[in-house]
């Protein structure tokens, strides 16, 4: 087995993050405390065994670079957090544009105007031997995602969509990865300790003891290129589904309350001069006893993108070992824990987990 190859669809900030966080924990020690990991080793794969080989990019700024050089081009903000070598001997690959950019992001990005194939694509991911491809495109990527889990599909690959856009929890992707016994896992990562996961745990906290929740929001700001892109209103409707059912899925009146208009949870500002911080407003207002007023009040101030990276090295790896059994199509016990709107959602955080770690054991098949 030895090592899981990945390739990257976008190397941006979360690109940054996720390979500086396989070079920091490269040499932990079985046993060690890693924060934001499930274990050093899963299975057979200790962090180290994380290989890039191959990425796509569509900015001239990092095509034709170096992966290690790239991750820290154009507008990227992510800090340098690990000690890593000077090449990768990883050149970026020219992605499609299609919808990866905003109008409004043409001028940050800076986009090349090559014509790029699917082909084009799929044999790079052939010739690197890649087992897996990670989608870390801007979100609002619908077409160019798409695009990304078919080269996958035709390379032999699995995927693992880290953005909202739905592929694992779409019936259509399901099958065709189903049929050439690929994994597929998504949709949308989830932080560590992010906006999601703790508005989850409060409304379910109020929901468990008996308060009944009557309205919700989540207000995110932050100021790297991801919240400016989300600026364009129109990109993002699969991003406030995914938050939302994340939220609405573990209260019992959660259908009504989204379907009546008491739920909005999503992006709602870009401040540039906050960089990578990203910083979540979160309101719950419900009844008690006798029909007394509960409000919860709560601020998460954190690194965007540190808090994405150790959820997507367990992912990968899960995404690996079920490549290694033969497992193809949705892995859910991958998928809930670490993912907003996965194909099967947990009815809790913990649960979740338990899948994963069954799943990792051997006693869940998938």
């Amino acid at each position: 087995m030895g090592r899981v190859r990945v390739a990257l669809a976008g190397v941006g900030n979360c690109a940054s993050a996720l390979v500086q966080g396989v070079f920091y924990y490269m040499n932990a020690e079985e046993g060690q405390e890693v924060p934001g990991l499930t274990s050093v080793r899963l299975g057979p794969y200790h962090v180290g065994d994380i290989e890039w080989v191959a990425a796509f990019d569509v900015s001239r700024d990092k095509v034709g670079k170096d992966l290690a050089e790239a991750i820290f081009s154009g507008h990227n903000v992510t800090p340098r957090f690990a000690d890593m070598p000077p090449r990768l001997g990883v050149e970026v690959s020219p992605g499609p544009v299609l919808d990866g950019v905003a109008p409004h992001m043409w001028s940050r990005f800076n986009p090349h105007s090559l014509e790029v194939s699917l082909g084009d694509v799929v044999d790079v991911l052939r010739s690197s031997d890649a087992d897996l491809l990670v989608n870390l495109l801007p979100v609002g990527s619908e077409e160019a995602s798409r695009f990304y889990a078919r080269a996958a599909l035709e390379a032999g690959a699995g995927f693992v969509n880290g953005i909202p856009v739905f592929i694992a929890s779409s019936e259509e992707w399901v099958r065709l990865y189903e049929e050439r016994g690929l994994p597929l896992v998504g949709d949308d990562i989830k932080g560590q300790l992010g906006a999601t996961v703790l508005h989850r745990t409060l409304a379910r906290l109020m929901a468990v003891r008996g308060v009944l929740v009557e309205e919700t929001y989540q207000l995110n700001i932050g100021g790297n290129t991801d919240f400016e892109n989300m600026l364009a209103e129109e990109r993002l409707a699969s991003k406030r589904t995914s938050k939302t059912r994340a939220v609405t899925s573990v209260l019992p009146n959660g259908e009504r309350l989204e379907s009546e208009g008491r739920v909005r949870i999503g992006p709602s500002d870009y401040v540039p001069f906050l960089g990578n911080t990203k910083v979540a407003y979160i309101h719950i207002k419900g009844r008690s006893f006798a029909g007394f007023p509960v409000v919860l009040e709560a601020k998460l101030t954190v690194d965007d993108k540190s808090m994405f990276a150790g959820a997507m090295i367990d992912a990968i790896r899960g995404a690996k070992i079920a490549m290694d059994r033969g497992i193809g199509g949705p892995i859910y016990s991958v998928s809930a824990p670490f993912f907003k709107h996965p194909p099967l959602q947990a009815p809790s955080d913990e649960e979740a987990h338990r899948w994963f770690r069954e799943f990792i054991e051997g006693a869940r098949e998938r």
